[in-house]
């Protein structure tokens, strides 16, 4: 059928044509303030189909899974190819529909999953009598694909992840001031053998609980330490995207023709890999059917190659596994993976203790970057002072605003205790979310602005 399916996509010419079916269940839980708000189960499965001629894509998505579904995608997809000139136009044969009240994907009970709220609750709450809101959520989800293309490849995949997510709210003589924390892998429900509930709840209510003790953070430019793990999200964000071949073909990146050049520290070596065992971003095979893999993009310091997707790689040599899509009603597009600093030899104390005067960051919060100047702004979730080489106050939000390329070149210490971050996150691009892992070692930028309120 599917070579059918294929055969019709081409039908009238064409360079390529794929079918990309998708089977995806989840559940979901919410606990606000002692009371669960919600518990949800879906079903939704359906196949996007794409046919490249030329330049020009088309796509269409459907969720009849027939054989005659299937063809009649096929033919709307190829009459899109063929009549859009450049670029890529989506035709929706049928609506896709959300079935409720499927079987959970995990092998846990609802009511298992809704007992992890109420003990990642209770434990909050016991941190302190300070604490006075608590919000817990719950999610997994397991999704089946398949991938053919005229190439004749096919391939299939099945993956389950799970996460957890608290965020605390605290009062005191500052006012309010918040904590979050989040535990989320490429498992089922054996995430919380290593990852219990109150572990996670624990540390985000000591993050809202330390800021309100907190000063305003500093401003100026200045050293600033990164915390091993959760920091990963500066370089996912200020230069994993302008990593992305396609933004690279565009000339929206700002490393757009440096491949050989020396853009970062010695220090920096940057990697994107999908095979990382039960990361967050990691899959056997990306969204087009081919396998995960590593790929170094800057090694010592030195841009050595950028992702690909499957067109990229049809004109570049090959695709390094980095086409992701958020579902079958998508187009797949240039995505990272798990992306990460690898660790140096720097002991992280000395990092630390050879700062004179500086910033240390133990959890960045969300930003943003434009990718084609690698200007960005990022939030300090969780930072303290560094005075005479020692941590000291915690501090109040600020922001950390920079440039990507300048970052890289002032990263002048990197520490030997590489982790990766827990929680995991969604990243977004072009209206698409996909799951990605980030992480990295201790390491100091020596010189950045940190947009505080201090005078």
């Amino acid at each position: 059928m599917l070579e059918r399916v294929l055969g019709e996509g081409l039908r009238r010419g064409g360079d390529l044509a794929e079918v990309f079916a998708e089977d995806r269940r989840s559940t979901s839980a919410r606990l606000e303030d002692g009371r669960v708000e919600e518990l949800t189960s879906g079903r939704d499965r359906g196949a996007g189909i794409r046919v490249v001629v030329g330049d020009s894509v088309g796509f269409a998505h459907t969720a009849d899974l027939s054989e005659p579904g299937l063809l009649a995608a096929a033919a709307a997809a190829s009459a899109a190819a063929r009549g859009t000139g450049e670029g890529a136009r989506t035709v929706a044969l049928e609506r896709g529909r959300r079935d409720g009240a499927t079987t959970s994907p995990a092998s846990a009970a609802k009511r298992d999953k809704v007992e992890l709220l109420r003990r990642a609750d209770d434990a909050a709450r016991a941190a302190s009598g300070a604490i006075r809101q608590v919000g817990v959520t719950y999610g997994d989800g397991r999704r089946r694909v398949l991938v053919a293309n005229s190439d004749g490849l096919l391939a299939t995949d099945e993956t389950a992840r799970t996460r957890l997510a608290v965020q605390v709210v605290a009062s005191g003589d500052t006012g309010m001031q918040t904590g979050f924390e989040s535990v989320a892998n490429t498992v089922g429900f054996e995430l919380f053998d290593d990852h219990p509930p109150e572990d996670v709840a624990g540390t985000a209510a000591r993050r809202a609980l330390v800021k309100l003790a907190a000063r305003p953070a500093p401003s100026g430019t200045l050293p600033v330490v990164l915390a091993k793990g959760s920091g990963g999200v500066l370089f996912h964000e200020a230069c994993g995207h302008g990593l992305e071949a396609d933004l690279v073909a565009k000339g929206a990146s700002v490393f757009a023709g440096r491949r050989g050049e020396q853009v970062a520290s010695p220090l920096v070596t940057l990697v994107d890999d999908g095979t990382v065992s039960q990361q967050w971003g990691t899959s056997a095979i990306d969204d087009e059917g081919h396998p995960a893999s590593r790929n170094v993009l800057i090694e010592d310091g030195v841009l050595t190659g950028y992702m690909r997707d499957l067109l990229r790689g049809r004109s570049e040599g090959a695709s390094s596994g980095n086409g992701r899509r958020q579902s079958y009603r998508h187009l797949p597009m240039v995505r990272m993976t798990n992306t990460f600093l690898l660790a140096g030899e720097d002991d992280p104390d000395d990092i630390v203790s050879s700062t004179e005067r500086g910033v240390f960051v133990a959890r960045l919060g969300g930003g943003q970057v434009n990718t084609a100047t690698g200007d960005f702004v990022f939030g300090m979730a969780e930072s303290y002072l560094i005075e005479d080489g020692r941590i000291t106050a915690p501090l109040r939000e600020g922001n950390l605003i920079g440039n990507g390329p300048d970052v890289l070149r002032a990263i002048d210490a990197v520490g030997r205790d590489f982790a990766l971050s827990p929680g995991g996150g969604t990243c977004g691009k072009d209206g698409q979310g996909v799951p990605v892992g980030l992480g990295q070692p201790t390491l100091r930028v020596a010189a950045i602005t940190v947009g505080g309120t201090a005078r």
